[in-house]
């Protein structure tokens, strides 16, 4: 085995900028075995040829019953959890895919755009209310809208959304094992008991659609595939915009000159969200593979039963792919970058994600001429773990 190298021992340094360390690490190879912050070693690939190489590996298995890997905590409080079709392998994978991606078919993506301006607009009407021109991004934009999308998108009750944000953060960015189990508890207590009002009395909302639907073959989905597959889209389809659309805005906010070009050509927005989305992109790391038999990652070899992370935003940052990785331009090519997955676990959801961040910056910029960030930067706090990566709070101010 290769030297270990500690990540935590970068300190909270790595948190808020993990870039220069993946850069310093790709300097000396694309791969490493390293030993993240929760205190387990594993491999972390970090060149954008071998990220995408090996996303597309099945040797690099998500189901963990192939993996020889044991479970992250007790199995009760995690197994639902993986009944989706993101930790899932083929022919499985394929299976749930089929069943969902009916429902996330481009029409019904541009058939929610009105909706999503109308919501967007009526959160800016109430952040711009606010008598001081002061606000905090995360909580008056870029949590609430994809939030609501989703939940409406699924048929959730408004009053659980704050309990399920607070489920979801702690799953998602945890801060300790039984803090996460118990968020897990409450998660699946609440989505049981969801699922069967859904069969009860369907709607018309997508819950109830994954319920009821079938294939040629009669193929439902199973009481934990319903869990896991609600789970999944409820948490990935407000995680990964919320922190596209703070990331982003962020980012806008940093490079005068290239706020001032995307204001004076707004046809420059497609590409400026996906400049967002390479240069600080909102998931840092692929969710976990795992080496199903030893495999040649950038000439390292990973013996099997290892669990390998696919640093997402380290291949967004690789020179050999990217010229002047770590300049923010939104006129640059972009084609490539990874910021939503490679292969079969290719984002579902990465329609619906540009759609809404491209609603959210438009209407941002046309409202707010002089948006401004409201702190230095170093006092920003971020999102703990190596998985989702943005500001818990983003302070901004427009007069």
């Amino acid at each position: 085995m290769p030297e270990v190298i500690d990540l935590s021992a970068y300190g909270p340094d790595f948190v808020t900028d993990p870039h220069p360390y993946y850069a310093k690490l790709r300097a000396h190879g694309p791969v490493h075995r390293v030993r993240i912050p929760e205190g387990m070693e594993v491999w972390l690939v970090v060149g954008y040829d071998e990220a995408r190489a090996a996303l597309a590996d099945a040797r690099l298995a998500k189901d963990w019953t192939r993996s020889g890997a044991p479970l992250l905590g007790p199995e009760g409080d995690v197994e639902w959890q993986l009944m989706n079709l993101l930790d899932a392998d083929q022919p499985q994978h394929t299976r749930l895919r089929k069943l969902v991606a009916r429902e996330f078919t481009t029409r019904r993506v541009e058939a929610l755009r009105p909706r999503v301006q109308q919501i967007t607009d009526d959160l800016l009407d109430a952040m711009l209310a606010a008598p001081d021109g002061r606000a905090d991004l995360v909580e008056a934009l870029a949590f609430p809208l994809p939030m609501t999308v989703i939940c409406e998108l699924l048929g959730v009750p408004d009053i659980e959304r704050e309990s399920f944000r607070a489920w979801s953060n702690e799953l998602v960015s945890p801060t300790g094992p039984e803090a996460s189990a118990a968020a897990a508890r409450e998660m699946a207590a609440y989505l049981d008991g969801l699922i069967e009002a859904k069969r009860r009395t369907p709607g018309e909302d997508l819950l109830s659609a994954l319920v009821r639907t079938s294939d040629e073959d009669g193929d439902q989905l199973s009481r934990q595939e319903l869990l896991g597959m609600a789970f999944l889209l409820l948490v990935a389809g407000h995680e990964t915009t919320v922190n596209l659309i703070a990331n982003g805005t962020r980012a806008l906010l940093r490079h005068p000159a290239q706020l001032a070009a995307l204001r004076a050509d707004l046809s420059l927005l497609d590409n400026a969200v996906e400049e967002m989305l390479r240069y600080d992109g909102p998931v840092e790391n692929a969710t976990w593979r795992f080496t199903t038999e030893p495999v040649e990652i950038g000439g390292t070899v990973l013996p099997a039963g290892e669990i390998v992370l696919v640093g997402l935003a380290a291949a967004g940052r690789d020179s050999e792919r990217f010229t002047a990785p770590d300049a923010f331009d939104i006129t640059r090519e972009t084609r490539g970058h990874m910021a939503f997955g490679h292969g079969i676990h290719f984002c579902l959801g990465a329609p619906l994600a540009r759609m809404e961040g491209r609603v959210a910056v438009r209407t941002l910029l046309e409202r707010c001429p002089e948006l401004a960030l409201d702190t230095e930067n170093d006092r920003l706090t971020w999102r703990p773990g190596m998985t989702i990566r943005g500001p818990q709070h983003l302070p901004v101010r427009w007069r």
